[in-house]
């Protein structure tokens, strides 16, 4: 049961926005969500570094789904609140992300995710989130 919930979450992670960004979900466990993007010229910005909107938003959007891995089905995430700060510019081939539940209340999740750039082989934190989340009833928001 787990695996097919993971499997449909893996599905599910690149819809909309997230799709044009180019994300995917690479490994799903409970409490943990990682992804990836290929970087592509588009993602740069003015100095030729990952733009800081694509890793907030990869940030955020991979804690929600970290979350998701341990609410039921009838129930949805939304972030609350964020922060993230930026350890230094991403540059190479790819970023991953990786996010953690670090603690789940009832309505209450908190997941930390770290992006990682990939050059040359290279492995580098480039920036870390702390993101706050709430699990709302599918019910509540009709």
């Amino acid at each position: 049961m787990k695996n097919e919930k993971f499997e449909r979450l893996k599905k599910d992670y690149v819809q909309g926005f997230p799709a044009f960004c180019g994300f995917e979900a690479v490994r799903v466990d409970e409490g943990y969500f990682e992804s990836r993007l290929r970087i592509r010229k588009e993602h740069h910005q003015q100095d030729g570094f990952v733009h800081a909107g694509v890793i907030a938003t990869m940030a955020d959007h991979t804690a929600g789904y970290s979350a998701y891995t341990l609410v039921s089905e009838d129930h949805r995430i939304l972030t609350i609140e964020f922060k993230i700060n930026y350890l230094r510019p991403a540059i190479g081939e790819e970023i991953i992300c990786r996010s953690n539940v670090i603690n789940s209340g009832r309505k209450i999740i908190i997941s930390e995710s770290e992006i990682y750039s990939l050059n040359g082989g290279e492995e580098k934190r480039v920036s870390k989130a702390m993101v706050t989340l709430m699990s709302v009833p599918m019910s509540d928001l009709t």
